[in-house]
């Protein structure tokens, strides 16, 4: 797990809300629906995930029963949602046997924001356009953005299954501001084929990764992982806004 001892833990802890709102949340009358794609929800195994439209409805009559915005989650989470593609059974580039089933990835490294297609996403906070790719396989992350940032420490922040036309007019080392809208939700062909969502993750050593770097990993290297990304709410500050049994 990642370390609470860790300098950007502590720097990402210490701003608390004074990063901007990756998307519009109004704190006093939204709330968010805990959206959980583990083995313990027994509704996934009536949804045919590979059928982007029913995959689509699940999530849609999700929101509308809680009556929110945005469904959440998924940090550390160890899910069957990746079932769905074989770019999970696959192990990452570099590695090996790219081919290999050793093992497959099913835990999720970063944290999603459900919403509807064209949802505005917005800077946390100053940086730089890191890198952008378009990672056009089924089950991938489709239109995606990196940005760096310095906040007495650099790190970066990942946004995937974004909009096709918000990396057609963008390049590395464009100044991107607190607050600046510079994506928005993708719609299924531009985003790997999902419901409409963000995959918002934060990374701390980028090594030679541009334009992608894993939201899904092995079990077997989780400790690894999220200790190169710690948990993305410490930037959204969104999580205990969730939906509690006792709000209903």
């Amino acid at each position: 797990m990642f370390s609470q001892n860790n300098s950007l833990y502590n720097l990402l802890k210490s701003y608390g809300n004074q990063f901007h709102q990756v998307v519009k949340f109004n704190y006093e009358t939204d709330r968010l629906a805990l959206l959980d794609f583990t083995k313990n929800n027994v509704e996934l195994a009536g949804i045919n995930m590979q059928d982007i439209e029913e995959f689509r409805k699940y999530i849609s009559d999700k929101l509308e029963k809680e009556k929110v915005k945005f469904g959440f989650g998924g940090y550390n989470e160890l899910r069957v949602l990746y079932n769905r593609s074989g770019l999970f059974d696959k192990n990452l580039p570099g590695n090996k046997d790219e081919n290999a089933v050793d093992e497959p990835r099913r835990l999720h490294i970063g944290i999603d924001i459900w919403g509807v297609e064209g949802t505005e996403v917005y800077a946390p906070a100053d940086g730089v356009v890191h890198s952008f790719g378009f990672n056009n396989n089924f089950g991938d992350y489709g239109a995606t953005i990196i940005l760096k940032h310095r906040l007495e420490e650099t790190f970066f922040t990942l946004y995937g299954h974004v909009s096709l036309p918000d990396i057609e007019n963008i390049k590395a080392g464009k100044a991107i501001n607190c607050g600046e809208k510079f994506a928005s939700f993708g719609k299924p062909e531009e985003n790997g084929h999902w419901p409409p969502h963000l995959h918002f993750q934060i990374i701390i050593d980028i090594g030679e990764y541009k334009g992608d770097y894993p939201g899904v990993c092995k079990f077997s290297e989780r400790e690894k992982y999220l200790q190169n990304s710690p948990d993305p709410d410490l930037i959204l500050n969104m999580k205990k806004y969730l939906i509690k049994p006792m709000d209903k």
